[in-house]
């Protein structure tokens, strides 16, 4: 199990300016890994209620558990592996795996027995080191939804912001209002 914050910058892009992107960075169509998150929350959504979210990662053989709740600044990710009969059944009924993530949302009265799979969203995805953060290149697709979005994951949440600001600036891409993935995921599907 791990716990760390994450604090990253997204901006949706158009498809140009992602091409646009990934020449200035010289990011290659082979650079690209996929991944699978998977999406759960109660029926009445009692998660997003809280600003929290609930996925399951997969790539490379390898499956995480991810619960991610509101922190000072960015998010608290609490991180686990699980075993592809655990994910199995987190998919098909709902039960999670006795570890920090049950004991995170049994104190947050969160009722384990309500969580249900809501789908999936497939990235492809890059990264490059730059400005002392890592920029990251995201293809979501998702219920019949594509799209394009940048990502700057970051340390330092203010040098990070004039970071991010400048490089969209220096690309001439505006900065966008962007909703995290797993709220573009639920928009798309209801």
């Amino acid at each position: 199990m791990s716990s760390e914050i994450e604090i990253e910058f997204k901006n949706i892009v158009t498809e140009s300016e992602f091409e646009h992107i990934k020449s200035t960075f010289s990011v290659k169509d082979q650079d690209f890994h996929s991944q699978d998150n998977y999406y759960f929350d109660t029926p009445s959504f009692l998660l997003r209620k809280k600003s929290c979210a609930l996925r399951i990662r997969h790539k490379k053989d390898v499956y995480e558990l991810t619960l991610k709740q509101p922190a000072d600044v960015g998010l608290l990710e609490t991180n686990e592996i699980i075993t592809p009969s655990e994910f199995n059944e987190m998919i098909s009924i709902g039960k999670l795996p006795n570890n920090e993530v049950r004991n995170k949302l049994e104190g947050m009265n969160i009722p384990l027995d309500d969580l249900t799979y809501f789908g999936c969203l497939t990235t492809k995805r890059a990264e490059k080191k730059v400005l002392n953060g890592l920029l990251v290149f995201d293809i979501s697709s998702y219920l019949n939804v594509t799209d394009y979005e940048i990502e700057y994951e970051v340390t330092d949440y203010h040098q990070g912001k004039k970071n991010f600001h400048l490089l969209m600036n220096q690309l001439n891409i505006p900065i966008r209002k962007t909703d995290n993935k797993i709220v573009r995921f639920y928009k798309a599907l209801f």
